[in-house]
This record gives structure tokens, sequence and C-alpha cells, in this order.
């Protein structure tokens, strides 16, 4: 094959992004759903994977709770072709989650290449769609480390708050020792600021420290803390569905032109 036919094949590969954070309730989850439903808006392919018990991101984008997930796909007892669903953006696609998951990391951990299930059903894929998304849970166990292990990038969403660095640097230990023996090529993609709250110094603080420990990989668009990000799930749409004209929205429309022209 031509150096044009390998560089033709490999433009046509997706990318995969993990949003991780072992730290509950910064924004991770309405990231990984507003991100992927602007980046579907402006044309683009995107999968979102979740891959969190809890099933939040499926809630988000409206799943049918009554199909099988990506559980039901690792585990081996569906093709992944019938757990796919779609959603109200035409180009926005879902394999969603179900408390069966949560079973998953005892089930696996006595399996041989148990880090690497979720790899070995998203690798296919790459070819069919720009992006895939995975949400992973906030805890760094064997689901965690299997969204890692797929992944070209992680974004970790950062909230501008107290504690928010509190914890990073195990994260980061967690990617490197992943990179390490399990992902060579897998790469900080980028830290999103979160529920930014610019009449506290406390939030311009965090911002710096955020600046100053990851540099250019924090994401220059900040979203900020706003009611309708928190409102969107429980009536089972994205952002951009439900308050497009919302601060909430503008910045994660902003932050997916970010995330395109960087990727």
């Amino acid at each position: 094959m031509t150096t044009a036919g390998c560089s033709a094949i490999l433009a046509a590969m997706g990318t995969i992004i993990v949003f991780a954070n072992q730290k509950g309730g910064v924004g991770k989850t309405t990231t990984a759903a507003s991100l992927g439903a602007f980046i579907a808006q402006k044309g683009k392919k995107v999968l979102l994977v979740d891959f969190d018990p809890q099933g939040n991101l499926s809630s988000t984008v409206g799943a049918d709770p009554a199909k099988p997930g990506i559980y039901e796909v690792i585990t081996g007892k569906v093709a992944v072709e019938a757990a796919i669903q779609n959603t109200s953006e035409p180009t926005l696609q879902l394999l969603a989650s179900n408390i069966h998951l949560s079973g998953a990391a005892v089930e696996l951990i006595s399996v041989p290449e148990r880090e690497f299930y979720l790899k070995k059903v998203l690798e296919p894929l790459k070819s069919r769609y720009d992006f895939i998304f995975i949400d992973s849970p906030p805890s760094l166990d064997l689901i965690t480390i299997n969204g890692l292990t797929a992944a070209d990038k992680v974004f970790i969403p950062l909230q501008c708050e107290y504690f928010a660095m509190e914890g990073l640097s195990q994260l980061v230990k967690t990617i490197q020792a992943v990179q390490k023996s399990l992902n060579k090529s897998l790469e900080i993609g980028g830290i999103i600021l979160t529920m930014y709250d610019s009449r506290t110094n406390l939030a311009q603080d965090v911002a710096k420290e955020a600046v100053k420990y990851f540099k250019d990989k924090v994401f220059r668009t900040i979203i900020p803390r706003n009611v309708h990000l928190g409102e969107a799930p429980s009536h089972g749409l994205t952002i951009n569905k439900y308050r497009p004209t919302s601060p909430g929205a503008k910045a994660y429309e902003k932050l997916a032109e970010e995330v395109l022209h960087r990727v």
C-alpha cells in the first residue's frame, strides 16, 4: 500500500476520547453529552459510550432502558450492532449503560486481558465515527482502566471549586501507569474547567493553578455554573436542545469548536 493510501486510512479513523476524574460532581457526564451533541450538530458522526453503571449519560440523551447496552456487549451477550441506539441528533448515537455494569469489574477480575474488553469493542467502530466519547465512573477501578486503555486521549473535567486539584495527581499517576503498560499512545488531550463562577476569587485561583500545572493542555473555553445544565438531563435532553441560548449551551458550543480545532 502506498504512503498516500495509509494516510487516507488513518485520516478516516475516528478519535476515542475518555472523560475521566475520580471525583464525582465535576461535570464529567454533562461535558461528554454536551460536547457530543454540539459536535454532532456540526455534522460529525459521534458515538457516546456510557461506561458508568449509574447510567446518567444514557438518561441525558433519552436512552431506551429496554435495549441492551455496553455491559451486554463486553460480556458477549449481544453484538455491538444490536446495542447502538439513535438519539434526537441524527449523527449522534449511544451505547447505553445499566446497573448490570456495576458487576463487570468483579466478573472480569480473573479474566485474561481484562483491561482490554472495551478496546476490543470500540476499535472496530473507529472507522464509522469521527469521535467516540466514553463517560467513565467517578473512580479509578477496572471500568475506568478499560476506558483509559481504549482511548486515544483523556479529557479531564475540573470543577473550579475547593479541593478541585486534590486527588488530581492520583489520576495523573493512573494515566501514566496505563501509558506505561497498557496504552502507550494515550495522552492527556485537555483539561476542561467547569462550574466556573467569575464572582469568586476561589474559581479564579483554581483556573490559574490548572494553567500553571497543565499549561496549554487547559482549554481556553471555560464552562460557567449554569442552572440549565443541571436541568437538561431530567428532560432527557442535551443542553443544545433544552436551552440552546443559555450561557451553558453557548460555552459548550464554543468548547466544541475548540475541540474540533485542536483534535
